[in-house]
């Protein structure tokens, strides 16, 4: 997933679904490397709905020595994070019956969002959507996928 992000150091990247904070740290090294000058550095803001998780999630990070390049919320990702917004790139680690509205508007002009999109089988299709300069996005899908549902206002229903 980080690959097909296409992650580039100074990117500031949405995360939605912080789970143990792993992936997080993964990109967090990929945008504001270790050992390379604070000043190049990007950031990620990550959500996790689960407060227990984004606890974890939270010690997990400053553990590995990542809290000042990553911070961790708890709340509903599927409304993004407007205060830090727009973003180089969003990332969804659950999958959404549909791409939020509100993650295409965070995204910046040229940005990319990487989202699994399909029903409540476990079976989905991670889609890459780019937007160009004018705003505009267009979709490709990547393959199947399966993740846990996205929960939230945008997330799945049963």
């Amino acid at each position: 997933m980080n690959e097909a992000l296409q992650l580039e150091v100074g990117h500031k990247v949405f995360e939605v679904g912080a789970g143990s904070g792993w992936h997080a740290a993964t990109i967090a090294e990929i945008i504001a490397p270790s050992g390379s000058p604070r000043t190049s550095w990007g950031h990620v803001y990550t959500v996790e709905i689960v407060r227990e998780l984004a606890d974890l999630a939270r010690k997990t990070i400053m553990k590995a020595g990542y809290g000042d390049r990553v911070t961790i919320m708890h709340g509903d990702g599927s409304l993004g994070f407007a205060e830090a917004a727009p973003y180089d790139r969003i990332i969804v680690t659950a999958a959404a019956p549909d791409v939020p509205k509100p993650l295409i508007d965070q995204l910046k002009p040229e940005g990319i969002l990487l989202i699994p999109v399909g029903d409540l089988s476990l079976f989905q299709s991670l889609m890459k959507i780019t937007k160009n300069a004018g705003g505009k996005t267009r979709a490709e899908n990547l393959g199947g996928v399966a993740f846990v549902p996205l929960t939230g206002r945008h997330g799945q229903t049963s």
